[in-house]
């Protein structure tokens, strides 16, 4: 069977969003999140043709656990950006999105301001596939976001776990909200997510709040200073903000230009994005494997046998593997 082909002037289009044309761009994004191969083809098409277009943004993953206000501060700080002339596009990597639909949709009506805002964009992520396949989407639509014109790229991490990681391994500066509080509040860090901190905003640092934020502020400082890696061109930094009461959201904006500046000066900016690009390629040969274990009839049939056996014991894990590959012809 020879390769899908894209069935759209990828030129034409690729023209119209350089220019900034947000149904171009709708249409591109929408050919980039199907799982049609004709599609995938005129997305990857698009993508290979803008890529010259791209790179250009500042790119920042955001985190925090449920109920920090994520899409508050969000709101607020594209808000902000905008008003000041950037143009802000605002992406997510939901896991929970392959099982249940995904959050980020509510995420969107709670971003009011942005949702209305003719230099913003928010983008829920896919409903459907796994983690990786969201993953993938998400950065395909980054680039189509960045050859639009929009030069901030704001990536939020909907669900927690691996997700964190994976919006890390995207964006050039990883911020994690984190509730007031400390103490206790501390024993609730996970050990990676401070380890990929690049700044923690400790939020809700308003009225009542604002004492015992800056006291988990403290905390979260020693924290940093045990677990936090070190040696590069960024020490990582605490600070305290508020979302809805846009407090100190500017200091927070200047801390995430000064990380990246600092790694772009030292070259550890063009060394980062280089690595997550070569990620992305192993990510999407991976995915190639898995869409031939779900498409083979043969695989499908077998492959869940397989599984079952190596489960009972019946067989070693190493055996299944290789006849998987045998199948797949490797």
């Amino acid at each position: 069977m020879s390769p899908a082909r894209p069935e759209i002037d990828v030129p034409a289009v690729a023209a119209r969003i350089r220019l900034g044309d947000r149904a171009a761009l709708a249409r591109a994004i929408t050919l980039a999140e199907s799982r049609r191969a004709d599609h995938q083809a005129a997305a990857r098409a698009l993508v290979q043709e803008l890529l010259p277009d791209t790179g250009k943004a500042v790119r920042v993953g955001i985190t925090g656990v449920p109920g920090v206000g994520k899409s508050t501060t969000i709101d607020a700080l594209g808000s902000r950006l905008t008003a000041a002339g950037h143009k802000v596009a605002v992406l997510a990597v939901d896991p929970s999105s392959t099982r249940t639909g995904g959050s980020i949709l509510g995420d969107k009506t709670r971003m009011n301001r942005l949702a209305l805002d003719r230099s913003a964009y928010v983008r829920p992520s896919p409903s459907a596939g796994t983690l990786g396949g969201v993953a993938a989407r998400t950065r395909e639509t980054m680039l189509l976001m960045e050859a639009a014109g929009f030069d901030v790229v704001l990536v939020e991490t909907v669900g927690i776990g691996q997700s964190e990681i994976t919006v890390a391994d995207m964006t050039d500066v990883f911020v994690v909200l984190m509730l007031p509080g400390g103490g206790d509040e501390l024993q609730g860090i996970k050990k990676g997510v401070i380890e990929i901190a690049d700044i923690i905003a400790v939020n809700k640092a308003d009225g009542d709040g604002e004492t015992r934020a800056k006291a988990a502020a403290a905390d979260y400082s020693a924290a940093l200073r045990i677990l936090a890696a070190h040696g590069g061109a960024w020490t990582p930094e605490v600070l305290t903000v508020s979302g809805r009461d846009d407090l100190r959201l500017d200091t927070l904006w200047t801390r995430i230009l000064a990380c990246h500046a600092a790694r772009d000066r030292s070259g550890e900016l063009k060394a980062r994005r280089e690595k997550q690009q070569v990620r992305w390629m192993w990510t999407m040969v991976e995915a190639r494997f898995r869409e031939r274990l779900a498409d083979d009839p043969r695989l499908a049939s077998r492959v869940p046998e397989l599984e079952r056996e190596v489960a009972d014991g019946e067989i070693a894990p190493t055996t299944a593997a290789d006849e998987i590959a045998r199948m797949l012809g490797l």
